[in-house]
């Protein structure tokens, strides 16, 4: 079963997170291998995929927001798109869009960063929209402040976050066919921290103190190797890496998948298209198949569907089908 634990390290100004997607995680890929026209994702791409869902399911449970947080890369190699989408209560689902090979050899940078061009996108797209309001997006390059290409998804989180939020965050993630996992520890912010300046004042000394304790966690959490994050139970983790830390562990929440898809905004998806575009459609076959990208799930309108769209008034083009 998939889980996400939550803990503190007591006196600290830290706090973590571990998840550990199972059951979630083989749904996704379930769903895809499933498909008919796409197949299995490739291992590099189940690989970051993976780590893009779990860090998604960190990123969520990180933050008091009620809506959907959504992680999308936008590529310039053979990984068009890599979408993940995380609800409040820790529903998730995910796809990507790969168009040509991906060797096994290939990495984050072969696969959606060749030229540089590459992007990564955060979106807090909100649960109930006030009239006007619009998702909050940060869109981060895949590369470092010095233009160098960024070869692992953590690294471009951790640099996400330093510049968004101002706040030290160290991540460990990994993925495989059985499992999608992440570790993220993070310092807290303080009541009164200030610049450290060249005669410090003791709220500075404690700063350092502060900064220290993190660093020393961080380091521990950074020596987390891949086979061990996949390979051993979070209290196995957590004991092994923080045995000498008092934790305040919290009880486990169970993240799992589920798809956001409806026939309603599939009709408002074809109905966005214009009546001249559908009808052409149904001309040439009984009916306008639209699939879901993340669940398979595949709805159908026939010209008596397609036309209800079209009832109102304001609809695109013309106001009924022939």
């Amino acid at each position: 079963m998939s889980q996400l634990h939550k803990f503190l390290f007591e006196g600290l100004p830290v706090r973590g997170m571990l998840v550990q997607l199972t059951d979630a995680w083989q749904e996704v890929l379930k769903r895809r291998a499933s498909n008919l026209e796409t197949g299995a994702y490739p291992l590099p791409v189940q690989q970051l995929l993976g780590e893009m869902t779990a860090a998604a399911v960190l990123m969520q449970s990180n933050i008091k927001f009620s809506g959907a947080l959504v992680v999308q890369i936008m590529g310039d190699g053979p990984v068009k798109l890599a979408v993940v989408e995380v609800q409040p209560d820790l529903s998730v689902r995910a796809t990507a869009k790969v168009m040509g090979d991906v060797p096994a050899h290939f990495g984050l940078a072969d696969m959606v960063n060749q030229n540089n061009q590459g992007r990564c996108a955060i979106t807090l797209d909100p649960q109930n929209k006030m009239p006007g309001q619009q998702a909050y997006q940060g869109v981060v390059p895949l590369f470092d402040d010095a233009g160098k290409k960024l070869h692992r998804f953590s690294d471009v989180l951790q640099h996400y976050m330093l510049q968004s939020e101002q706040l030290d965050t160290t991540l460990v993630l990994a993925a495989d066919e059985h499992q999608a996992a992440g570790l993220l520890i993070q310092r807290l912010p303080v009541a009164g921290e200030g610049n450290l300046s060249a005669r410090a004042t003791e709220a500075d000394e404690d700063q350092i103190g502060r900064n220290e304790d993190y660093n020393r966690i961080a380091i521990l959490a950074a020596s987390l190797k891949r086979e061990e994050l996949l390979g051993l139970d979070a209290d196995t983790v957590l004991r092994r890496l923080f045995w000498e830390e008092p934790l305040a562990r919290f009880e486990p929440l169970a993240p799992r998948f589920a798809c956001s898809c409806n026939r309603d905004r599939v009709g408002q998806m074809i109905r966005s298209l214009g009546i001249d575009e559908v009808q052409s459609i149904l001309s040439e076959r009984a009916d306008v198949e639209v699939g879901c990208e993340f669940c398979g799930k595949q709805y159908h309108f026939d010209a008596v569907d397609a036309a209800a769209l079209f009832t109102d008034s304001k609809a695109p083009g013309s106001s009924s089908l022939q």
